[in-house]
């Protein structure tokens, strides 16, 4: 008989890119002491690598997972099971998954949610006949920046170097050019500093 489904949630996520050894990988299974195989819960279990459950110290149980994506692509995940992780540990961990991406030699592509710009995914804008890009394409931008931030996977506190990169991705998108007045209006006035 399986025991309850545990539902996990992503807390911070970081996508590197680059070669690793088997040493390599021994040695960061160590410093992140993760247990060797796969977690069998949450979203991309299939792609799991290690991992470690922990509880921190304001009792939150936590998962930490390292997971493979693609022939050279890694993923250092920290997930919450409901309570969401203190401030503190997320930054922890951002610190800690930066700190083994350089030390690796690996690249940097994304940390989510992103707190420096240089943690943001900037995609560039294609030629003029590529398919129309998912950003933006299938909602209705509303009246008010405020609520854009949840739709372009920010938070409302997120840093503003950061929201100002996913706000001009945004509006190099075909669905700006039908976004409201007044929001486009905000958002000239946020780029401008105003």
């Amino acid at each position: 008989m399986k025991g309850p489904v545990i539902m996990l949630w992503p807390a911070l996520r970081a996508l590197s890119h680059g070669e690793l050894t088997d040493e390599q990988l021994g040695r960061l299974r160590d410093t992140f002491r993760l247990t060797a195989g796969p977690r069998t819960e949450g979203p991309g279990a299939a792609q799991s690598l290690a991992h470690r459950s922990f509880t921190d110290d304001a009792g939150v149980r936590l998962l930490l997972d390292l997971a493979r994506t693609g022939e050279t692509g890694w993923v250092f995940t920290l997930f919450h099971t409901g309570q969401p992780a203190a401030v503190g540990t997320v930054e922890a961990h951002r610190a800690l998954f930066r700190e083994a991406i350089d030390h690796l030699g690996l690249t940097l592509i994304e940390i989510t949610p992103a707190a420096t710009a240089d943690e943001v995914l900037v995609t560039a804008p294609g030629p003029a006949d590529a398919p129309e890009s998912a950003l933006g394409a299938h909602w209705d931008l509303p009246a008010e920046l405020e609520r854009v931030w949840s739709h372009v996977g920010l938070l409302p506190g997120s840093p503003r170097e950061v929201k100002e990169i996913k706000l001009r991705e945004l509006m190099l998108t075909p669905a700006w050019a039908s976004a409201p007045e007044p929001l486009q209006r905000q958002a000239e006035d946020f780029l401008g500093g105003r």
